[in-house]
């Protein structure tokens, strides 16, 4: 979760100086709907081309039970990407297979480009034996068959693989549907909240929470090469510390106890080293150390405050923000903290950034006069534009072909504040609500699973 540094009435240095929870999670109650404008600098705007998505015929593959579902899931996952359009089985023709191959001619009149079929047997001792094929309608010809062999409760996963197999081949890279996201619950009272650390499928189905919510959490960010988390959080009535979570054991260990606080962690593109702001003296500096605390270098000073640093997939470079030229903006500098040079020169503060796994693009929150904003510029700076706007919107992190981005969404209630997550394309179109049993806050997304 971000640092709220750009939030009255606490100042920067008030919320990076001072320990406990209400520093790190004021409120945003100052916030606007207006969407962010630019009077100066570079333009600030809602752009993108809406591609026209792929017409897909996805037979079910059995009429209910265990079949049917993956035949959805799999629906589910194409259709929300936005690039593809699950034409209405309703319409299908019927005996358009014939023993086991299509009548071209029928799925044709239909516009379809590529055609799903596929069958589930049970394979007994538990076992399920998922088998689907692809077909390109338009070269009349099978394009990938294969078949899975799995345990009954792990059918949506196989859903989600064969959806990302289908996607590598009609799009041509590989998707991102096999994977899970970290992300903080958010339950209980409006004055007390209960923040769990939790993790889910990337729609939102399969959520475990990991931490029952007696130390609050936050900033969980995943490893990219193994089953891990760091987060941030006031363990034994400590200040804020960085902390690792083992998704397979489920231990917890301190990474470090420096200066007065520790925040926002985040993860070299190796997995084996960490970096994070700690504060001192009303400042913040970026570190680099290894999992254990050791090795660790200082990379920024803390005569100002430097925050939220993120590689470059590359690990050449490091994105962060920070208040050294007066307000919050955006700063690149090569990964041993040599060559800063600001990039963000909008009428309003930055925060936040997340860097493409795909190396284009930096997403980022924005907060001006009109309100907060999720967007993206290139790593020089150039090409800035907004996705969204809202009365809240942060937390940017991006899928792992760095198509899509998901952020939370903060709305005001009667009661207080709701928080959702919520996905957008990079190019500002599709944005989904993303489903999960409590409110929830700080989406990590994390790597492919397979």
């Amino acid at each position: 979760m971000m640092t709220r540094l750009l939030l009255p009435p606490f100042s920067r240095r008030r919320l990076l100086g001072t320990a406990g929870a209400a520093s790190l999670v004021a409120p945003a109650a100052f916030a606007q709907t207006a969407p962010a404008t630019s009077n100066n600098g570079p333009a600030i705007q809602v752009s993108g081309a809406q591609n026209a998505p792929i017409p897909m015929a996805i037979m079910p593959f059995a009429a209910q039970g265990v079949g049917a579902q993956i035949t959805q899931v799999i629906t589910d996952d194409l259709s929300h990407s936005g690039l593809f359009r699950a034409i209405d089985p309703s319409s299908f023709v019927p005996n358009s297979i014939n023993n086991g191959t299509p009548v071209w001619q029928n799925w044709s009149l239909l516009g379809a480009q590529g055609l799903v079929t596929g069958d589930v047997q049970d394979a007994g001792g538990g076992q399920l034996r998922v088998e689907f094929r692809l077909w390109n309608v338009q070269q009349q010809a099978q394009v990938q068959g294969t078949a899975y062999t799995t345990t009954k409760n792990n059918w949506r996963r196989i859903a989600h693989i064969i959806a990302d197999s289908i996607y590598q081949q009609m799009i041509g890279e590989k998707g991102y549907f096999d994977s899970r996201v970290a992300f903080i619950s958010v339950a209980g009272q409006v004055t007390s909240p209960i923040r769990r650390l939790a993790i889910m499928d990337y729609d939102g189905a399969n959520v475990q929470f990991l931490t029952n919510g007696a130390n609050m959490a936050l900033s969980p960010q995943y490893n990219p090469t193994r089953q891990q988390l760091a987060f941030v959080s006031f363990r034994d009535g400590s200040n804020p510390r960085v902390y690792l979570f083992d998704l397979q054991t489920g231990a917890t260990k301190l990474v470090g106890g420096f200066g007065e606080m520790t925040i926002g962690p985040r993860f070299s593109p190796d997995g084996n080293s960490l970096l994070m702001s700690v504060s001192h003296n009303g400042g913040a500096s970026i570190v680099k150390t290894d999992l254990s605390g050791g090795n660790m270098v200082q990379l920024t000073d803390s005569s100002s405050i430097n925050v939220t640093p993120c590689y470059s997939p590359d690990g050449s470079q490091i994105v962060f923000n920070s208040d050294r030229d007066g307000n919050q903006q955006l700063f690149v500098m090569n990964a041993d903290g040599s060559g800063v040079k600001r990039i963000s020169f909008g009428p309003g503060q930055y925060a936040e950034p997340a860097w493409s796994p795909r190396g284009d693009l930096i997403a980022y929150t924005f907060w001006g006069s009109g309100g907060f904003s999720i967007g993206v510029m290139a790593p020089d700076g150039t090409g800035e534009r907004i996705l969204s706007q809202g009365y809240l919107v942060e937390g940017a992190t991006f899928c792992p072909n760095g198509r899509v981005i998901m952020f939370y969404r903060e709305s005001p209630t009667p009661s207080g504040h709701s928080a959702r997550l919520v996905t957008i394309g990079v190019d500002g179109f599709n944005e989904r609500l993303v489903d999960t049993p409590t409110y929830a806050t700080d989406p990590s997304w994390g790597p492919l699973l397979t």
